[in-house]
């Protein structure tokens, strides 16, 4: 069946115009904030707006200011739970400043993720804020090249490339290494995520700097999918191939609740055999059993300055670069 259409008449602005008593023009720079009209006229247009429920084209605006109000932001996988407390932090700031949010699921893969950063270009974006992206660096900066701004999240980039919101993974996973050490763990396991992953690697370097520093090694690296499935099977391998492990320390908390999964099927007691500390802390990690050590990132806060730093990039050319948050550790029971 076919719906009716909408005979309604579009409201315009020359309608607004005619009921207020003004110049169309007087209208436009009242409702767009310009001044230029007293403080009874402009109360007089506004007014004359909500009577006639007058709704201006944001469309057609954006072709007139050269603006559309609208920031895209990808996320490499909507279901993680890390990444919508990202989405709430950024869609709060945008909104405050009077902008919509414009999602993309990459799926984890990083040709949609160049698809999409193209893709974005003819939603006319303000600017963009990527998430923990997976494409190789000239590659990434080759797509991220036409856009007006950009932001990073989980990234590094060059300041004419990028803003960038980073974690300072390395310090987590020093102060992951270091927890453990001092509960007298000595063989120690790597579930490493991504090969792809920019903050995987850090985390790496991390992981093996502060080792080195206990004068020890990892017992093993094994790296997987960002997921539970990935984390149970990585664990698998790790106690298939060194017996005697004692701790484990995970990519994110996903990856650490599959390796708790690998645990029980094989009947490890955590953590009186195996200790275990994940990354992120997603709102589950304090819900298991037992709860989940992990390193707290603050997400919120990332989509929050993520756009406040788009936003300050798309207003002026004189670019701040890098916010840098420092993740803690949470002790809990499975270490």
């Amino acid at each position: 069946m076919r719906r009716p259409k909408n005979t309604e008449p579009k409201i315009t602005i020359a309608d607004v115009a005619r009921a207020a008593g003004v110049s169309p023009m007087t209208v436009s720079r009242v409702l767009n904030d310009r001044g230029g009209a007293s403080a009874e006229t402009s109360e007089r247009i506004v007014a004359a707006a909500n009577e006639l429920n007058y709704r201006p084209n944001p469309f057609a605006r954006g072709l007139r200011s050269d603006r559309s109000k609208t920031i895209g932001l990808l996320v490499p996988d909507i279901t993680n739970p890390f990444f919508p407390e990202v989405i709430r932090g950024a869609e709060d700031a945008a909104s405050a400043a009077g902008y919509n949010l414009l999602l993309s699921n990459v799926v984890e893969s990083s040709k949609r993720e160049e698809e999409l950063i193209e893709a974005l270009l003819l939603h006319r974006v303000d600017g963009i804020i990527v998430c923990s992206a997976r494409l190789p660096d000239a590659a990434l900066h080759k797509a991220l090249e036409p856009h007006r701004a950009v932001v990073l999240i989980n990234r590094e980039a060059p300041n004419d490339v990028a803003g960038t919101i980073t974690t300072d993974y390395e310090a987590g996973a020093s102060l992951a290494i270091d927890h453990l050490v001092q509960r007298g763990r000595r063989k120690i396991g790597i579930i490493a995520g991504p090969r792809s992953s920019f903050g995987g690697k850090s985390r790496l370097v991390g992981f093996r700097a502060t080792l080195a520093a206990h004068g020890l090694k990892a017992q093993g690296i094994v790296y997987c999918d960002p997921t539970v499935t990935g984390g149970q099977s990585a664990a698998t391998q790790l106690l298939a191939e060194t017996s005697d492990i004692d701790a484990l320390v995970c990519y994110n908390d996903l990856n650490a609740i599959g390796a708790m999964k690998a645990c029980r099927a094989a009947g490890i007691a955590i953590p009186e055999q195996i200790a275990l500390v994940g990354f992120d802390d997603i709102p589950i990690a304090e819900l298991l059993s037992p709860t989940l050590t992990t390193l707290r990132v603050q997400k919120r806060e990332m989509g929050e300055e993520a756009v406040r730093l788009l936003l300050s990039r798309i207003a002026t050319k004189n670019h701040q670069h890098g916010i840098v948050i420092v993740p803690e550790l949470i002790v809990r029971e499975t270490s």
